[in-house]
């Protein structure tokens, strides 16, 4: 009689734990990075994630986009006639001597330092050029319409698409994903660059994944 207790005891036992691991498999653990959905994709949350305040670019940063307003130190080896520090104008450009009006908004440090060394050698044999970015000046986006929060944003470093969404709070349930806009005005025209989500989302094209310019508009319909 005891043993039979003892083996009812034990089958109970056994049929509570097939019970428990059975409620365990379809538990999830709050706050998982990422989710993944019955056709295998990997849908990417940070576009869903609070908005986060992004650092601001390192001026040493070799892959820095100059921008208007940037600070810039340039200087030639063993001339000091040819040394400038400058602010980068409005209209993206910098006068330095000899090399006159450059063009250097939406380039790297050293894309501004090739052209200067190119116009320079007219006049210097073999210059020595060093670019540096002194400040790195803060600039505006805009992210609108179907978004948590919606508004121009002030950011201090080149951002990309994903990393404005998140900024606005993520899009909502309603929007549009394969619908995005992004808004850019070149040579005082506005163009319109497409922005498909859902690809990204897919593990697809992350070359739309673009780095924004000041200025740009974010359109979420």
């Amino acid at each position: 009689m005891a043993n039979e207790q003892v083996l009812r005891g034990m089958r109970g036992g056994a049929v509570l734990m097939v019970a428990l691991l059975s409620a365990c498999a379809g538990f999830k653990l709050p706050g998982t990075p990422q989710q993944v959905t019955a056709e295998g994709e990997v849908v990417a949350e940070m576009v869903a994630a609070p908005a986060v305040a992004l650092p601001a670019a390192e001026p040493g940063d070799p892959a820095y986009v100059i921008g208007p307003e940037d600070a810039l130190e340039i200087s030639v080896w063993r001339d000091e006639t040819l040394k400038a520090a400058t602010l980068v104008r409005p209209d993206g450009g910098i006068s330095f001597p000899l090399a006159g009006d450059v063009i250097v908004a939406g380039k790297t440090a050293t894309q501004v330092r090739d052209e200067l060394v190119k116009r320079l050698s007219k006049y210097v044999p073999d210059p020595v050029v060093t670019v540096s970015v002194a400040r790195v000046a803060s600039y505006r986006i805009y992210v609108l319409g179907r978004v948590n929060k919606p508004g121009d944003f002030q950011v201090g470093r080149n951002i990309d698409v994903l990393q404005a969404l998140s900024i606005a709070g993520g899009m909502t349930p309603f929007a549009s994903e394969d619908g995005i806009q992004i808004i850019r005005k070149v040579d005082g025209k506005s163009t319109s660059i497409p922005f498909e989500y859902s690809r990204i989302r897919k593990g697809g094209d992350l070359s739309q994944n673009i780095t924004l310019k000041s200025g740009d508009v974010l359109l979420v319909p």
